[in-house]
Parts: structure tokens; C-alpha cells; sequence
């Protein structure tokens, strides 16, 4: 028996619709980094973008345990003197909500070069419309 190495054109795309109503930021976000890299498959290797496509319905309705809805603070920098800008969760919520989702499973993502390759999958909707409905297999 010989050692399989993937290659690109081994790679099957699928598309999933996970529903984040009434999920935990964290938990549900680990489930979608994990499929965003692709370590579900038999033929995932950490060096190729194996991962699928993910659709996130709901997503105003995800939940933060503790107080986190007050406490939590997002920061960001301009780059210049004085630049530092907090934000949040509360706040977050009401302005950029996909940015809440999109920013937590960023995290749980590799800090490498494929990063924002996989972010370019990952779709976020505040309410159950999403405009990829002919993309799932219905069975």
C-alpha cells in the first residue's frame, strides 16, 4: 500500500448551511473553521485549502454566555498616532453583525497564507434569506 498525496484537482467543494439560532458564538464558530479548512475529509492535508463552502443563517440570534455582551471589547488600529479604536459586542451587534461570526472563526483559523481564502467562503446572513438556496443537495 502507497501514501496518497492529495492533489488540487482531488479537492471536492460542498456547500453546508449551518443555523446559528440560539447557538454560542465560540462553539458554533469552531464547527465552521472546521469546515472551512476541510479536516472532515479523508484527504485533508494542512498545506492545500481542502475546506468547503458555509452559509450562516440566523445569525443575529447567536448567543454569548456571561457578560460578555457588555464586557467583550473589539479592538482595531489605523496605524497613526492616537488610531486605536474599541468597540463593543453590543455594539457590534447592532452596526456589523457578520462581522461578529466572521471575526470569531478568523481566530480559530491558521494565521497563514490561506487564511482570507477560506474567510472568502464563509457567508453570513442575519435572518434565514441567503441567496444560495439552489447550491444545497436536496434529498
Amino acid at each position: 500500500m502507497k501514501t496518497y498525496a492529495t492533489k488540487e484537482k482531488d479537492i471536492k467543494r460542498q456547500w453546508h448551511l449551518v443555523d446559528a439560532k440560539g447557538e454560542i458564538l465560540g462553539r458554533i464558530s469552531t464547527r465552521i473553521a472546521e469546515l472551512l479548512i476541510g479536516k472532515n475529509k479523508p484527504y485533508f492535508v494542512p498545506y492545500l485549502d481542502c475546506g468547503d463552502y458555509v452559509v450562516v443563517i440566523n445569525a443575529s440570534q447567536v448567543k454569548v454566555s456571561g457578560k460578555k455582551e457588555e464586557e467583550k471589547i473589539y479592538f482595531r488600529h489605523s496605524g497613526y498616532p492616537g488610531g486605536l479604536k474599541a468597540i463593543s459586542l453590543k455594539e457590534v451587534r447592532k452596526t456589523h453583525l457578520e462581522r461578529l461570526i466572521i471575526h470569531a472563526v478568523s481566530g480559530m483559523l491558521p494565521k497563514n497564507k490561506l487564511r482570507e481564502k477560506r474567510l472568502r467562503r464563509l457567508f453570513v446572513f442575519p435572518k434565514e434569506e441567503h441567496p444560495y438556496k439552489d447550491k444545497f443537495e436536496t434529498s
